[in-house]
């Protein structure tokens, strides 16, 4: 029997670990009992099993050939979000307020169902294959924390792999790459001086300074041939009374950019607008980066590797497609200097980071034929 049969006399099974993963979502650095779960079902494929590989929940699956080769990695990022659900579905999430909106859940069901399609189909013949449970995307630090530990030094070529909303990649369709954009969100403290209301002159107003801060963040002009975003999300100036002046406050922002090169002059630009507005104003600023995520820096030979296995298995491939969200995964590349694609996987859903967004389950089973496929191609 060819692995192509294998996963298809699987697919209930894979859709039932889907279904499961489902019902335990949870969040950056706290994914126990999914890295328990998927620990103990590689352990059972006979692979060999590093948990907290990173420190935390993140796990390395090793699977070698008998013959000589690269080492290949093959990444599923793990967390849920702060979500309460809303879907009505019979596997709805078991943990209030934690939801897998974003297809993380399918995204270690594919990659743990590549593991146990290779290992119960002969493995590999050449190299090494790490499977990489990462923690914590959507904090935009698992990826960094994974790179840091040094665990990953010898992986040479890393793939990942996304759900898409139709929008991007139908049902059936499925991209060589995803080229996300670079993400930079900002915590910025302000401090001013209070005094009664009916005296303002004596004050520092911080509820007028982040007004001020909020339209010159917004009129931050960068290359116009590149998507870009600045945007503030977030306003607390509260002192319990409405005739106080406010004297501290905190403002959140989200910065996008399609490149790495115009993020870097989108955050300088930010940077000084919000600290000489508050310096103009008498009040002090202090800008706490979050986690900064880089634009996608994708392969062209792993790209090319994609589109053979997808037009395997579907028929034809899309080429990159371009999206203004952001993942870390991208790290690897742009930080750690290694090979990557993150190839998208099409479902029914609109959207993603919505309480009510269902995926097509038959997702997952294509998601294992691609990426077994591609891996059965490199490493025989």
């Amino acid at each position: 029997m060819g692995y192509m049969q294998w996963i298809e006399q699987h697919e209930d099974d894979i859709i039932k670990t889907y279904k499961h993963l489902h019902t335990i979502p949870e969040l950056g650095h706290e994914e126990f009992k999914t890295s328990a779960f998927i620990a103990q079902e590689l352990r059972a494929a006979g692979l060999e099993v590093e948990e907290k590989a990173e420190g935390t929940t993140g796990i390395i699956a090793t699977m070698r050939g008998t013959e000589p080769g690269p080492v290949v990695g093959i990444r599923a990022d793990m967390d849920a979000l702060p979500i309460e659900e809303e879907t009505g579905l019979p596997f709805a999430s078991t943990h209030p307020g934690r939801m897998h909106a974003c297809g993380h859940d399918a995204h270690c069901t594919i990659v743990l169902w590549t593991a146990k399609t290779l290992a119960a189909n002969g493995g590999i013949k050449r190299g090494t294959l790490k499977f990489v449970f990462q923690p914590a995307e959507e904090l935009l630090s698992g990826a960094r924390r994974f790179l840091e530990s040094g665990k990953l030094d010898d992986i040479e070529d890393f793939y990942s792999l996304h759900l898409r909303p139709r929008s991007e990649a139908k049902f059936g369709e499925a991209a060589a790459g995803i080229s996300h954009s670079a993400a930079c969100p900002l915590k910025v403290t302000l401090g001013g001086k209070s005094s009664h209301g009916a005296r303002p002159h004596q004050g520092i107003n911080v509820a007028e300074v982040a007004g001020l801060i909020s339209h010159a963040v917004g009129i931050v002009h960068c290359d116009p041939r590149v998507t870009h975003s600045a945007k503030c999300t977030g306003i607390h100036v509260d002192t319990g009374a409405t005739n106080i002046i406010p004297d501290k406050g905190t403002m959140y922002f989200d910065l996008r950019s399609q490149t790495n090169e115009v993020m870097d002059d989108q955050l300088e630009k930010v940077t000084r607008a919000i600290t000489k507005c508050a310096e103009a104003m008498g009040a002090t600023a202090e800008i706490d980066v979050r986690g900064r995520c880089p634009a996608a820096k994708l392969d062209p030979d792993l790209l090319q590797e994609a589109t053979d296995a997808i037009t395997s298995v579907l028929g034809s491939a899309l080429g990159v497609v371009e999206v203004p969200a952001s993942e870390d995964f991208h790290v690897f590349a742009v930080e750690g200097g290694k090979r990557t694609t993150l190839i998208g996987i099409g479902t029914d859903c609109e959207t993603h980071h919505n309480p009510k967004v269902v995926y097509n389950l038959g997702a997952t089973p294509i998601g294992v034929k691609i990426m077994t496929t591609l891996l059965k191609n490199k490493l025989g």
